[in-house]
């Protein structure tokens, strides 16, 4: 019980472990999942260590497995294992690759073959009702004579050779196109050929399915008559240009009978072929569904060992491997057995040795949970993982977090029903675990609100930057009407300056990251907030977090410069130049008031103006205290300077609100008006002005008075800054154990 209220007593060890053995070692340390492996090669590169080429192994095959979960989605129901299999052993890779290429390699296929007889189907689909719609025109025109026409059979619009008599035949043309081209189709073939043509068309009543992304398509059939070769060019370019598909028909009415008979063979020939490959791509597939989780086990199983033994040294003899762990003094006897087993299982003779070094470093914090205390503690640590043997505020919130709670919020019946909400939730545990989702339709999805928060977020940024710049654009016109040349050189471009290469650089990034990365790889998309930080720090050799854009070191060192530039430019320069100015001011005053006297004693006939005098004798007396003059532009300075990073985050008030009433406001009107908009009639219009009603008053009790919400927010931060921070410093590091549980839930810490 003494961990409940402290971290757990840690202990690192040198664990020294023989070749043969260390893989299935390794293995049984990941199942009890209470020890932390430290990377003993932080200087070598990851492409230089012992065992790359089995975690380059390990991803090939998660990409064929990545190809049959594609292949398998929505045609067949993966068989989940209630329990994990048995970590494989190293001779197991080979079989395994063996199977899943195997696998892969007969799936493409299966898919090529059923892709190239979907597409004939498709072809000889068109050509059977394009043979029919024509046979149908022909049999219309019962007057045309049987030479009237010279036909392009050819399938690639080739004219036969005609002879000299029958030079002014006329010649056709028949082909598919896509519905939604017909009318640009037919237009351009009319200006092209200026008239001098006859087309005709219809539409196919078939869907038919595009062979590869199989989609539905609409198709409408045409028959093209012409004269002359020109007119021929232009139309096959045309249709060329169109994407239309070109069909030999025959014009004698026999041979095309005997073809469509043909096509009819054909067409029976290919969907027994097609019925049959796809039974054979079924059945690879069910083999495929039948062990895929099993397979996707095992391989992220191996990638892991082969990743923790990458962190591990290895002596000169090529013999041992040296690993340093952290684990919990309290379970030293179980991970030693765990490494008694994976002995056993190697079939190894040499123990592992176990022992126990000094460290310079604090050792990670680790707290044991369960389902209801790790709700709390996730509280606890969000604020701050807690420093190593520290107190642990988590008991103590479980108990006063609720207390807190119930105090503002003070409603029994509300309260009911959340408890009855929080019962079922706990009831359908498993149910919820379960579902996981990967779809990215975000406005549908349940990552909605995740991805406005981001998007609001950086709009009130962008927003707030816009608006700050403009108003320092606007002191510039301010400086012009009073003729402050030297606001304008020392104050406002200095201030520009700053502004535009820090925070304008900021929108920049926003903006472009925005319109660079779509939705197919935000996931890969680097962070603007590390790039900003490291922009401050001149660090750019960050590998977690690619380059915006190229030349990007360059351009953000100059931006920084600049900024840095400018902040003595807006403090120092413009004192100095108002003491100079009024030094210089008080030379000429006392040379005025010399040459004054001067011209007195002597009569002078030309004397100094009365103005001139006056104003230099105001300069002359006139109080400068340079002190004052400094503190109040290092006062300016430091308030803009500052002002322009506590300004921005004061927009963010722009994103919380927005986003709380925009929320809000949709689950009132999905779950209340739309009641009401959805009845008919008399009743339907006395309805709507009670629903209406029922709907102001949710709405004044929920967007303005907020009491959940805000019980919750404040019970929150009355446990981080005025609880907490009496005894909690939290300025540890979590214990992140090498555990499969974690790496198969996808929950495990970087």
């Amino acid at each position: 019980m003494a961990s409940v209220f402290r971290s757990e007593e840690m202990c690192l060890s040198q664990l020294f472990l023989q070749v043969e053995a260390a893989y299935c070692c390794v293995a049984e340390l990941g199942e009890l999942g209470l020890v932390q492996f430290k990377d003993l090669n932080v200087d070598v590169n990851s492409f230089q260590r012992k065992f790359v080429n089995e975690v380059r192994r390990c991803e090939s095959m998660e990409r064929i497995l990545r190809f049959l979960e594609d292949e398998i989605k929505n045609e067949i129901e993966v068989q989940w294992l209630e329990k994990s299999p048995p970590t494989p052993l190293p001779r197991e890779m080979i079989t395994l690759e063996t199977v899943l290429e195997k696998l892969e390699g007969e799936l493409q296929e299966a898919n090529q073959n059923h892709q190239a007889l979907k597409k004939s189907f498709l072809e000889l689909t068109e050509l059977k009702y394009l043979l029919k719609k024509t046979q149908d025109f022909f049999e219309t025109e019962t007057n045309l004579p049987d030479d009237f026409f010279t036909e392009d059979t050819s399938g690639l619009l080739e004219l036969r050779a005609m002879p000299a008599y029958m030079a002014g035949k006329l010649g056709f043309t028949a082909g598919v196109i896509n519905r939604e081209r017909m009318a640009s189709f037919e237009r351009l073939l009319w200006r092209v050929c200026r008239g001098n043509i006859y087309l005709k068309f219809s539409e196919m009543d078939t869907v038919l399915e595009d062979p590869v992304t199989k989609e539905e398509m609409k198709k409408n059939m045409f028959i093209i008559f012409y004269q002359g070769e020109q007119l021929r060019q232009k139309i096959r370019k045309i249709c060329e240009g169109f994407r239309a598909t070109i069909y030999p028909c025959p014009e004698p009415a026999a041979e095309r009978k005997e073809m469509l008979a043909g096509i009819n063979t054909r067409l029976e020939d290919i969907v027994t072929v097609i019925t049959q490959t796809e039974s054979h791509r079924q059945s690879l597939l069910q083999e495929a569904a039948a062990n895929w989780h099993s397979w996707v086990v095992k391989v992220q199983k191996m990638k892991a060992i082969y990743h923790i033994l990458n962190m591990c040294n290895i002596d000169v003899t090529q013999q041992c491997i040296i690993a340093e762990i952290w684990f919990p003094v309290a379970d030293t006897g179980r991970i030693k057995k765990a490494l008694e087993q994976g002995m056993e299982l190697s079939g190894s003779s040499m123990a592992p040795i176990l022992t126990a070094v000094q460290s310079k470093t604090a050792p990670p914090t680790f707290n044991r949970t369960n389902k209801f205390t790790a709700g709390f503690q996730n509280i606890v640590d969000a604020y701050g993982v807690g420093n190593y043997r520290e107190i642990n505020p988590a008991p103590y919130t479980i108990i006063t977090f609720p207390f807190l709670f119930a105090v503002m919020f003070g409603d029994c019946g509300h309260g009911t029903v959340m408890l009855l909400a929080a019962l079922w939730m706990v009831r359908n545990e498993r149910r919820f675990l379960a579902q996981k989702t990967d779809n990215e339709i975000w406005n549908l999805a349940s990552n909605k609100l995740t991805f406005l928060n981001s998007y609001k977020m950086k709009m009130s940024v962008i927003l707030g930057i816009v608006q700050m710049t403009f108003g320092v654009i606007l002191s510039l016109f301010n400086h012009i009407y009073f003729r402050k040349m030297l606001n304008i050189l020392l104050q406002f471009i200095p201030e520009m300056i700053f502004m535009l290469c820090l925070f304008g650089y900021l929108v920049f990034m926003i903006i472009f990251k925005w319109c660079y990365y779509d939705v197919h790889v935000s996931q890969k998309a680097p962070s603007i907030l590390i790039h900003f930080i490291n922009m401050f720090m001149f660090n750019y050799n960050d590998p977690s977090n690619a380059p915006l854009y190229k030349h990007q070191q360059e351009v953000q060192s100059f931006f920084v410069v600049m900024a840095l530039i400018s902040v003595p430019w807006m403090l120092l320069i413009k004192p100095f130049i108002l003491r100079a100015n009024h030094r210089k001011s008080q030379l000429q005053a006392s040379m005025i008031q010399e040459h004054t006297a001067e011209d007195i004693e002597g009569d002078n006939l030309n004397p100094p103006r009365r103005a001139d005098v006056h104003r230099a004798q105001e300069d002359y007396e006139e109080e400068f205290n340079f002190g004052d003059i400094f503190v109040h532009q290092a006062i300016h300075t430091i308030e803009y300077c500052l002002g322009c990073i506590s300004n921005t985050a004061s927009y963010l008030r722009l994103w919380a609100l927005s986003l709380a009433h925009a929320e809000l406001s949709e689950v009132l009107w999905t779950m209340v008006m739309n009641i009401g908009l959805r009845l008919r009639g008399w009743g339907g219009l006395v309805g709507v002005f009670i629903i209406f009603a029922v709907f102001a008053v949710l709405t004044v009790a929920i967007l303005l008075i907020m009491e959940g919400l805000s019980a919750f927010l404040h019970a929150l931060r009355l446990h981080w800054v005025e609880f907490q921070n009496k005894f909690y410093v939290g300025a540890g590091y979590k214990f992140s154990p090498f555990s499969f549980k974690n790496i198969l839930d996808g929950t495990v810490e970087e």
